[in-house]
């Protein structure tokens, strides 16, 4: 809505670039609780859920750069940052799942 109010009330629609605008700055809000919950998450888990939830936001993040400076480079980027983030998670998963049995 403080788009809305900022633009005026003569020219009240909305253009695609604040409309991305106000995409990257929930997602910058989205990061920053994410930052919190990983650094005062009271278990290991609850950090690495966060972690993969960080990641994800700065994926999708990248992804709207990408699209608001029409540079599909950024985009692809975004694509292996995103899979290798998973895979780190799945790794860290198995670490921690190895480590509660006794294997690890």
């Amino acid at each position: 809505m403080w788009i809305l109010t900022k633009m005026g009330k003569e020219d009240c629609r909305m253009t695609p670039e604040s409309l991305f605008m106000g995409a990257m700055i929930l997602l910058f809000l989205s990061a920053t609780l994410t930052m919190i919950r990983m650094l005062i998450g009271p278990t290991i888990p609850d950090r690495v859920v966060a972690l993969d939830a960080l990641t994800t936001t700065t994926a999708g993040a990248m992804v709207l750069y990408g699209v608001i400076t029409e540079q599909a480079v950024i985009i692809d980027v975004a694509l292996v940052y995103a899979v290798l983030s998973y895979i780190a998670t799945l790794y860290i998963a198995r670490y921690l799942v190895k480590k509660k049995v006794g294997l690890a």
